[in-house]
């Protein structure tokens, strides 16, 4: 079975980078970043409290827009090629005839067709990366980045150079072989630039290197994997048209996905946002504990009565999914009765003391709420669990969620990006691509392809 992934893989893989479209993609992803750095000048400011300050905070989010728009297009048309054309033109039938299983043949068409993406996407990123570290000219005092012109000029004129020239001596594939070797060059023009200034002068490589950038471009690329496996889906029963509409598609609702089903799967009332909280004692900063108390400070005064004895839940979303309360009856007496913390009285996370926008709760029962962390400035605030549409939130489960793989708004706002949120969103889109994939084998499996 893996000798066999491999060989359909190995296949795909070559015919997709020969096609043309594949190296047109990549050329036309490095004049739109040319275009945005020559063009974005919004004059945004110039505070360096993030990675990118200014104008090349709009650079970033325009540049990450433009690779995720091409290669979305691009794993249309490779999927297309790699599944879709071979069914209509017959020569699928030499592959299924050995007999090869049919999920194998998805799999491997996966495979390859992914492995052009992500070789495509990586040239297209560092082509970001160039961007970046040219900068956007906002004034008519900014010089011209040489060290990037030159040596980006010159990594992609020696690919298309040997393209032509292994082309025309030798018979090599001129896309192949262009798109093969511009990757590697381009990669390699990065690394040069990153130990050279704009003066022609050493300096440090990480002077340049942005972390938290390259954290957003890994979830760009675990996007647009993920693509390809729409793409394949859809090019199990579609043509290329309908392929890149339904990509597309997938691409589009998925950015819309929060609006338009997540706030419809869950339900709840923000009454107000934390911005500081901290326990009344140090043993009891985990607030699991019967009788925990933690002080906390809303941004602005509720929007709701707050009451002592009111339930109180808080979360990261201001639709009140992902709640770090678990739901609990409501508490109806004293919240500051004696007797609170016996056996025999219920669980609850209630408010004690309210005065204006500074709130007291406490955890109280013989058997204490536990939450799944205390609450930390940004949380928003509830006073009832959240409810759920179970339709609604199926929905928005199965869909992909494209704006978990955007993460510009936190490199923008100076956010820091935990490597826990990139082994989630890795996870994230393993599970869909498995899902997509059972879908492939599902809709290829009935398929005459006789």
């Amino acid at each position: 079975m893996p000798t066999l992934i491999y060989t359909i893989a190995r296949t795909t893989f070559l015919e997709s980078v020969r096609q043309p479209i594949y190296f047109i993609m990549i050329g036309l992803c490095a004049v739109f970043q040319i275009i945005n750095t020559a063009s974005l000048g919004y004059s945004l400011g110039y505070s360096d409290t993030s990675e990118v300050s200014g104008d090349n905070k709009m650079l970033l989010d325009v540049g990450l827009a433009t690779i995720l728009f091409c290669g979305t297009l691009l794993a249309g048309f490779i999927a297309t090629a790699a599944l879709s054309r071979e069914i209509e033109k017959k020569t699928v039938l030499t592959i299924v005839s050995k007999p090869v299983p049919r999920p194998i043949v998805v799999i491997g068409k996966y495979v390859g067709a992914a492995a052009a993406i992500f070789i495509a996407t990586i040239a297209m990123i560092v082509f970001l990366q160039l961007g970046l570290r040219h900068g956007i000219m906002s004034t008519a005092r900014d010089e011209v980045d040489m060290p990037v012109v030159v040596f980006s000029f010159a990594a992609v004129a020696l690919a298309i150079g040997i393209g032509v020239w292994g082309n025309f001596f030798y018979g090599w594939h001129f896309t192949q072989t262009a798109s093969l070797l511009l990757c590697p060059l381009i990669f390699f023009a990065w690394l040069m630039v990153l130990f050279i200034s704009k003066k022609w002068e050493w300096q440090p490589p990480d002077h340049d290197i942005k972390p938290q950038i390259l954290l957003a471009s890994v979830c760009l690329i675990l996007a647009l994997l993920l693509m390809t496996a729409v793409a394949i889906a859809a090019s199990s029963r579609l043509g290329q048209v309908m392929t890149i509409v339904i990509c597309f598609g997938v691409f589009v609702m998925g950015l819309l996905s929060n609006y338009l089903i997540g706030k419809r799967a869950f339900t709840n009332t923000v009454v107000g946002q934390i911005v500081a909280a901290a326990p009344e004692k140090e043993v009891m900063t985990s607030l699991r504990s019967a009788g925990d108390i933690y002080n906390i400070t809303l941004k602005t005064v509720p929007t709701a009565a707050l009451p002592p004895g009111r339930s109180f839940y808080y979360g990261p979303n201001p639709n009140g999914f992902d709640l770090a309360v678990p739901s609990f009856a409501r508490f109806n007496g004293d919240a500051n009765a004696d007797g609170l913390l016996l056996d025999s009285s219920p669980s609850a996370l209630v408010i004690t003391a309210v005065n204006s926008r500074q709130i007291t709760i406490r955890n109280i029962g013989g058997r204490p709420i536990q939450v799944a962390r205390p609450p930390q400035p940004g949380d928003f605030v509830f006073v009832e669990p959240t409810a759920i549409n179970p339709v609604a939130a199926i929905a928005w489960g199965i869909l992909p969620n494209m704006q978990f793989f955007w993460l510009t708004d936190a490199v923008t706002q100076n956010r820091p990006v935990p490597a826990t949120h990139i082994l989630r969103v890795a996870a994230y889109s393993g599970i869909q691509i498995v899902a997509f994939l059972s879908l492939a084998v599902l809709l290829f499996q009935k398929r005459d392809v006789g």
